[in-house]
């Protein structure tokens, strides 16, 4: 098995950050071969440039300024991300990275024909994993609609291997969280990481960071 981690927060020592963690050692626990890509601290550029949307449909030169986000996407089969939500979305940093490695010919299939639409690309990817933290309330993240998870349940989704297995964990309301539902949350990462890849639990580090 073959783990890509894509992280996106700007601070170390978030709870996000102990979320990652928490990921990668379940995954570390299970012997599971793991490559994080940390966005912020790797200085990711999220803009998809004026040359690259000229040459978006250029395959494969399309890839070569992403090359090696690429390769890791390429490389997985379980593809996995720990973020903030942010306005009830994806962070810019991580939209931007789909824009710029989920490429044609690379994540999906362009149209052969007038009225024809995408045709999915990632089908060698069969585990889906996505950890956020809402600063909203549950009720209002559904109430707007939750667009991030939707775009990476759904819309990524769409693009994996038919049947891939799916897991999602969200804590709300963090602004105001006591630190007995953050460990309690720790623990629900841990329990999704394994269900998604179908490892047993084992024992768990103690300690949550500041939020």
């Amino acid at each position: 098995m073959r783990a890509l981690v894509v992280y996106c927060h700007p601070k170390e020592g978030s709870f996000a950050s102990a979320v990652r963690d928490r990921v990668l050692g379940r995954l570390q626990a299970a012997g599971v071969e793991t490559r994080l890509r940390d966005l912020y601290a790797e200085g990711f550029q999220p803009v998809l440039t004026g040359r690259e949307w000229t040459g978006y449909l250029d395959c494969p030169q399309n890839r070569d300024p992403v090359e090696a986000h690429v390769a890791d996407l390429e490389w997985c089969d379980t593809l996995i991300f720990v973020y903030p939500t942010w306005w009830y979305g994806l962070p810019a940093m991580l939209k931007g990275w789909l824009d710029r490695v989920l490429l044609p010919d690379v994540a999906f299939l362009m149209p052969k024909a007038e009225g024809e639409t995408i045709r999915p690309g990632l089908h060698h990817i069969e585990r889906l994993g996505v950890f956020t933290t809402c600063g909203a309330s549950r009720w209002l993240t559904w109430l707007v609609g939750a667009p991030g998870r939707r775009t990476l349940m759904r819309g990524v989704g769409f693009l994996l291997a038919p049947g891939a297995r799916k897991v999602f964990a969200a804590h709300y309301l963090m602004d105001s969280a006591p630190r007995p539902a953050l460990e309690a949350h720790l623990e629900k990462v841990a329990a999704k990481t394994d269900k998604l890849i179908g490892a047993r639990r084992g024992p768990e580090p103690n300690g949550v960071p500041a939020q």
